[in-house]
């Protein structure tokens, strides 16, 4: 069976049972959605989609003569564009995974349940036209022509790199899907986030930040799901979790490649399923949050590794902005330090508002293994020493690698890890091996420092 309406539709239903197929096309049709074209031999679906203009096709995982993941690998590589939903029979987390890994947005169980169809159907069309719209910007984008500019007026950037970052960041605001922000430490993902929050259409609600490495595995579930009066010893109320906090606002997950495996089934449950319950309850919450996570470290060598769940990433990771380092984004660094040089020299009321040229030269040529946060440091510290009117070369460069080596001349040439390696460990002698005062300068956490730490003494280049 073929079925293909006269006027446009973006969607494709394919499926072996023909039932099936028109239960879906009239759920769709009381919905108020396009009707779907339906097909229920998948060997002619790929001519069904050469000569249509389809956005989205459901495909059922069980078929005859090309399986659902077969047919989903040949569409992925001729039309990658594409959205796909695998329906199936079997809830099984091996075979939604090797879904994703092809290139599925989504998977749904059978029996299909019509609002969880609507929600993904719907999510699917409007990541398609997304991602069409990224790909209309993604060659040359301005400042100048940023809808909502004032989105980003606690970021300081004059480099066209950031210009592309926070069109991105207008374009995921206007949606609702789970965003993931990645960039190495101190870029400033937080501060990027919170902009996405105010364009928003949840602006209005709550912007809920947490750090993931803060919290043990034994506080967890207490601090993001709440319990109830009496849910343990001590437990004297009833408290609201992170999630409940954030409800009908937006929750953020920094750091959320530190979390165990334990923590991370906990965490998917409730964004799949969108309810949690509190500890020491029976009671279902619904809970209606846009979560936005972040992460520093390569999140798919994570997955690779076993040490994050990959069905938990395509649920955090709709939609992705990377956010460049300093050392790529050399038109901020000077716009930026001069705003950090205004803002503590009013803090410590020193009335010094400019950087001298030698200086100004030698913030250029360092790579900033910190970043963002890094400078906010090298300034704030170097303004505690200066005893001018300016800002000079010899107040900063006790905070800074020389961008003349020493031993070879090539700093610019060296590994970013052999960079952060020697960083590391000037900061810890210039502080007298205080590795909390060093990881302030460094713009890190107490815990990520020694976790780099012991990271050199294992690999024996400490």
């Amino acid at each position: 069976m073929i079925s293909v309406p006269k006027q446009f539709t973006p969607i494709l239903a394919v499926d072996d049972d023909e039932g099936l197929l028109l239960s879906v096309k009239a759920s769709l049709l009381s919905a108020g959605m396009p009707e779907p074209a339906i097909a229920s031999d998948s060997r002619q679906v790929m001519d069904l989609i050469r000569e249509n203009s389809f956005q989205l096709v459901l495909l059922d995982l069980v078929m005859p003569h090309l399986d659902g993941i077969a047919l989903l690998e040949k569409i992925k590589k001729e039309f990658p564009h594409i959205e796909c939903i695998i329906i199936t029979a079997v809830d099984d987390v091996a075979t939604a995974v090797r879904a994703m890994n092809f290139g599925a947005y989504d998977y749904l169980v059978k029996p299909l349940q019509l609002e969880k169809l609507l929600i993904g159907i719907k999510n699917a069309l409007e990541k398609f036209e997304l991602r069409q719209n990224l790909n209309l910007f993604k060659r040359s984008q301005t400042f100048d022509t940023l809808k909502h500019a004032e989105a980003f007026k606690e970021i300081v950037a004059r480099d066209e790199a950031m210009a592309l970052v926070f069109h991105q960041a207008e374009t995921y605001g206007y949606n609702d899907y789970n965003l993931m922000i990645t960039g190495e430490t101190g870029v400033g993902k937080e501060v990027l986030a919170n902009a996405v929050h105010r364009l928003s259409i949840r602006s209005a609600g709550p912007f809920v930040a947490i750090s993931m490495p803060s919290l043990s595995r034994t506080i967890f579930e207490d601090e993001v799901f709440g319990h109830e009066k009496g849910a343990y010893t001590g437990a004297n109320f009833s408290k609201k979790g992170f999630f409940e906090e954030a409800d009908n606002g937006t929750l953020f997950l920094d750091e959320i490649a530190e979390m165990a495996p334990e923590m991370q089934t906990k965490l998917l449950r409730v964004v799949q399923e969108k309810e949690l319950y509190r500890l020491g309850s029976t009671k279902a919450r619904s809970i209606d949050v846009r979560i936005i996570s972040a992460t520093n470290r390569d999140i798919q060598e994570e997955v690779k590794n076993g040490n994050f769940r990959m069905d938990l990433l395509y649920r955090l990771n709709v939609c992705h902005i990377h956010i460049p380092p300093l050392r790529q984004r050399k038109k901020d660094i000077l716009p930026l330090a001069l705003h950090f040089l205004k803002s503590h020299a009013q803090k410590t009321g020193k009335k010094i508002n400019s950087l001298s040229p030698e200086a100004s030269q030698s913030l250029l040529k360092y790579s900033f293994p910190g970043n963002v946060r890094e400078l906010e440091n090298i300034i704030a510290s170097s303004l505690l020493v200066e005893t001018g009117d300016t800002l000079s070369l010899s107040s900063i460069r006790s905070l800074t690698i020389s961008s003349h080596s020493d031993e070879s001349g090539d700093e610019a040439l060296a590994s970013m890890a052999a960079l952060e390696k020697k960083h590391i460990n000037r900061m810890l002698e210039y502080t007298g091996q205080n590795r909390t005062q060093a990881a302030a300068i460094l713009g890190i956490s107490l815990r990520t420092l020694q976790r780099k730490i012991k990271e050199y003494e294992d690999s024996g280049h400490q």
